[in-house]
């Protein structure tokens, strides 16, 4: 019997893109903005962040130099439906005050000059911003190839069989990327949450759906277990 194939990163991407239709990068805001919403997102989901964002924006018109300013009890009252709104609100003030002593301003513009890694140093200084937040800065508002792993990111790059059953969501952003030519990163981030979320569920993932069964570790290691018959 011939050997099965191993999955590859590469291999991923390109059955991917066939199954759902290929991505491309555009961006998704200035990396001020994209910190900011990035924190907002810690801990909850994408509706709330969303609308935890929004509603600060409309509770100071003047402006992220207006939320810098403010008490911070001012800033945990705006972005309150966000969850965990006195944590985050002293960790964008913190960022805000932090890009001010930098660049004079409200501002995050200054990091397009510096390397991939000094961004990444700099970003995670702040307290609760850690090699997630940065990566999705750095990807989706800069356009550098480095990848965010969220929980679907992770969970189906496991069961594939990309990373270990030991390797956390920390480790895995360095196992994956080394794994990535850097064209890649960008769509494996966005296939592998499409597939996530609508295939490959934390507690129920519908292999028989899924594309890449056919060299998914846990798809074929769940073929292989007996079938249970019911007495009529």
């Amino acid at each position: 019997m011939p050997r099965r194939a191993k999955p590859t990163t590469a291999w991923v991407v390109s059955t991917l893109d066939a199954a759902f239709g290929p991505v491309s990068w555009s961006s998704h805001g200035d990396p001020l903005d994209g910190l900011i919403q990035t924190i907002l997102s810690q801990h909850t989901n994408d509706v709330n962040s969303e609308r935890a964002f929004d509603d600060m924006r409309r509770a100071f018109p003047g402006g992220w130099e207006a939320v810098r300013d403010a008490p911070v009890e001012d800033v945990i009252d705006a972005i309150r439906r966000g969850g965990l709104a006195a944590q985050k609100a002293k960790r964008i003030q913190e960022v805000l005050r932090s890009a001010t002593e930098t660049s004079g301003g409200c501002d995050l513009g200054f990091l397009e000059a510096m390397s991939t890694a000094d961004v990444q140093a700099y970003l995670q200084s702040f307290k609760g911003v850690g090699p997630k937040t940065s990566a999705c800065v750095l990807m989706f508002c800069m356009g550098r190839p480095v990848l965010p792993v969220d929980t679907h990111v992770h969970r189906v790059s496991q069961r594939v069989g990309l990373i270990g059953p030991t390797v956390d969501e920390a480790k895995a952003h360095g196992v994956l990327q080394s794994q990535l030519c850097d064209a890649d990163v960008y769509p494996y981030h966005v296939q592998l949450i499409r597939l996530g979320r609508r295939v490959c569920d934390a507690r129920k993932p519908q292999c028989g759906a899924c594309p890449l069964s056919e060299r998914c570790a846990f798809a074929i290691q769940e073929s292989k277990k007996p079938t249970v018959k019911l007495r009529g």
